[in-house]
């Protein structure tokens, strides 16, 4: 490791005085023209995780539903994962060394982690559709060269993407191979043959309209249409031509706002869904025949699709457990809707098998292996993927023949409310218990527990954001009215006691 050409390079990717940032889930994010010493030593970090693991690491360059002038960066570890812990801290302290301290640092990262220095190292890239993206890839592969370290530039990808070729590169080819039409050709082979077994129950002629937050969701669904086209005719919006990423469009907007992204004109029933920013959101909803508004969130993806999954294993024998892995955020009647209906799935099914011939059972049990096979495939191994999500519940109403209306109904959603509240420290709040309870700023807890007490099926938490200086409020009660009042009295809280700034929280939404 030359550590001379290392300082001569970093003193061209300076740090901004007094600039502390820290590596979450989302990796470090803030406004785009703080970070390109950022970008540079997260270059010569992932060469260095990268030796350490004997495997190519990915570096994405993107800050996903935040703002267009913001940018961020992560890492992905060997199996298309997010990086380690232990390696976050060494992200965080590496990202904020000052100049003369950056020799020490990395010796001591080499050091705690046993790198071998003389093993190669590769690091492949990819970056979103921000204006700021491509000069801060360019830092990274500064920082990766620097240190000797061999990489591949992918250019335009969605997160998902380059976790899907780091997995690739990292199985020799096993799981499919490392570039975007191998991608494509994977997953909408998927999709089509298990579309080609859906009866013309339900929607006949199927078409969805997708919100693609004017990123590069929309870019790449482009290029990927045709491929499914024969299965799935896709309407895009906000797709980059005109508008700002993230502005009045995307996924988070639709799941805060509860109401449909700009520019897109929705007619009753119809069958729509957004992106985030880099594609690894995803939400879908519609309007009533009375114009309301139906959102539908990971909840209840989670449950077509986790219910979908329990049909098929118990078509073919398999006892296996599905584990649902929920956040706090998770809607009190989903939890219930998974506790007790997908119980009662396995008894219905056992039922009807005893009433089916041999010659039936073992139709229905080739059917169902091969629609397992395939569901699977259409699963990126990252942890979210805006579009083999759309491609998995596209091919799973299809073959259950259920409309928008019908997946809906599944269950009823406590009526919530989400409220962002602007702090000058969002580190100031820390919780417990998955999120959902908070243990500093002393008295914002027992507050929060004082407020629920007033409403019938109430709860709430709050919880820092992971990528700008918000406290992010979640409320739900029995109706909208008191899950809103509860989400304003908790801003309201936090505003108080977390140190609120700007305009105090206002009712009405």
């Amino acid at each position: 490791m030359d550590l001379g050409a290392i300082t001569k390079y970093s003193a061209l990717h300076a740090k901004p005085n007094g600039l502390i940032l820290q590596y979450g889930t989302a990796g470090f994010r803030t406004k785009a023209e703080h970070l390109d010493h950022v970008m540079f030593r997260m270059g010569l970090l992932a060469v260095l995780r990268s030796k350490q693991t004997k495997s190519t690491i990915g570096v994405m360059v993107t800050a996903s539903h935040n703002p267009e002038e913001d940018n961020g960066v992560k890492l992905v570890d060997p199996l298309g994962e997010m990086l380690a812990p232990s390696w976050e801290e060494h992200a965080t302290c590496l990202a904020n060394a000052e100049e003369q301290d950056m020799q020490r640092v990395l010796i001591d990262i080499s050091e705690k982690e046993a790198v071998n220095l003389q093993q190669d190292a590769f690091v492949v890239i990819g970056r979103d559709t921000r204006p700021s993206s491509e000069k801060l890839s360019q830092s990274v592969i500064d920082g990766v060269t620097v240190v000797g370290g061999q990489f591949h530039d992918y250019g335009l990808l969605t997160t998902p993407q380059l976790h899907y070729m780091v997995y690739c590169r990292n199985t020799g080819g096993r799981y499919g191979k490392a570039t975007v039409e191998g991608y494509y050709q994977k997953l909408s082979k998927a999709f089509v043959e298990l579309t080609k077994q859906a009866s013309c129950s339900g929607d006949e002629y199927r078409s969805l309209k997708v919100d693609c937050a004017n990123g590069i969701g929309a870019l790449k669904l482009k290029e990927m249409e045709h491929y499914f086209s024969q299965g799935l005719s896709v309407q895009l919006f906000n797709d980059g031509s005109k508008g700002k990423l993230n502005h009045l469009c995307g996924a988070d907007f639709v799941k805060s706002h509860q109401k449909p992204p700009q520019g897109m004109e929705i007619k009753s029933n119809e069958r729509c869904c957004s992106f985030d920013g880099d594609a690894d959101r995803i939400v879908y909803y519609y309007h009533d025949a009375d114009g309301h508004f139906h959102l539908i969130d990971g909840d209840k993806i989670a449950t077509l699709i986790s219910s979908f999954l329990k049909e098929l294993l118990v078509e073919i024998g398999e006892s296996l457990n599905i584990g649902v892995v929920q956040t706090a955020y998770a809607n009190g009647s989903s939890t219930r809707y998974l506790e007790e209906v997908m119980k009662a799935l396995f008894s219905t099914a056992v039922e009807m098998k005893i009433k089916q011939s041999a010659e039936q059972l073992e139709d229905k049990k080739r059917k169902a292996a091969k629609m397992l096979e395939n569901i699977i495939d259409l699963f990126n191994q990252a942890a979210g993927d805006a579009i083999s999500d759309m491609l998995v519940i596209e091919a799973i109403l299809a073959l259950k023949g259920l409309t928008v209306q019908q997946w809906d109904a599944l269950y009823t959603d406590l009526p919530n409310r989400q409220l962002k509240v602007q702090v000058a420290d969002r580190r100031v709040i820390s919780t417990t218990n998955a999120e959902r309870q908070a243990v500093t700023p002393p008295g914002l807890q027992e507050a929060i527990n004082d407020l629920v007490k007033k409403y019938k099926l109430s709860r709430a938490f709050v919880r820092p954001s992971g990528t700008e200086d918000v406290v992010r409020v979640y409320a739900e009660a029995d109706s909208q009215e008191s899950a809103d009042h509860l989400a304003h009295e908790v801003s309201l809280a936090v505003f108080q006691l977390a140190g609120g700034i700007g305009e105090r929280p206002q009712p009405g939404f």
